[in-house]
């Protein structure tokens, strides 16, 4: 595998994992978000319902799994990327 494979390959790795890290890091930001909004008493008189409480309430819903989906990109890449820089070469 040359040079250049080799950097693209990891490139791809890199940014799936900072993709990971930041739908992980945004969804823990929602739900504690949300139960400091639920402390501060947003949640009485269907408060939750208006401005961006929606977005931030529904946030881990999606942002979880689409989350564990790069990971499992992650190690797909990351497998076939060594299996690759393992096998011998017919050159």
């Amino acid at each position: 595998m040359s040079e250049s494979d080799q950097g693209g390959n990891q490139r791809i790795e890199r940014v799936l994992a900072y993709m990971f890290t930041t739908m992980v890091m945004l969804s823990i930001g929602a739900f504690i978000a949300v139960l400091i909004g639920t402390m501060a008493g947003a949640a009485e008189n269907d408060g939750f319902s208006q401005g961006v409480w929606p977005v931030i309430i529904m946030l881990p819903w999606f942002g979880l799994p689409i989350a564990f989906l790069l990971l499992i990109a992650l190690f797909i890449v990351h497998a076939v990327n060594r299996a690759r820089s393992t096998r011998p070469r017919t050159n």
